[in-house]
């Protein structure tokens, strides 16, 4: 297990990349499990794949910074946009709770 350091967060692509891949696989395979794939396909590779996590300090958990308008960017599902929405929020807090998982920064 490599060691949480904020500071080395800030490249996380070079210092954690492999943890990343983790806890967005974990994300997405609990929300497959849970709402339907084509939709979540659609979120993962159409909006998330753009997404951007930084680590909050402040709350000791991690912002995701999504992409601007996600529901335009999504082609080839039919969703009305409050269900997109809450959707997303959730898998949101999913990538939020498997990085603080991962990373060993909850109980």
């Amino acid at each position: 297990m490599v060691e949480f350091d904020p500071e080395q967060f800030e490249d996380k692509y070079a210092n954690y990349f492999p943890q990343l891949q983790r806890a967005y696989k974990n994300a997405f395979n609990r929300m497959n499990d849970t709402y339907d794939s084509t939709l979540i396909h659609a979120i993962d590779q159409q909006v998330l794949n753009e997404s951007e996590p930084f680590y909050n300090a402040n709350r000791e958990g991690f912002d995701i910074e999504l992409p601007d308008e996600p529901y335009s960017r999504l082609e080839g599902v039919v969703v009305d946009e409050p269900h997109f929405e809450s959707v997303l929020n959730e898998y949101v807090e999913q990538i939020d709770f498997e990085l603080q998982q991962t990373f060993r920064l909850t109980e």
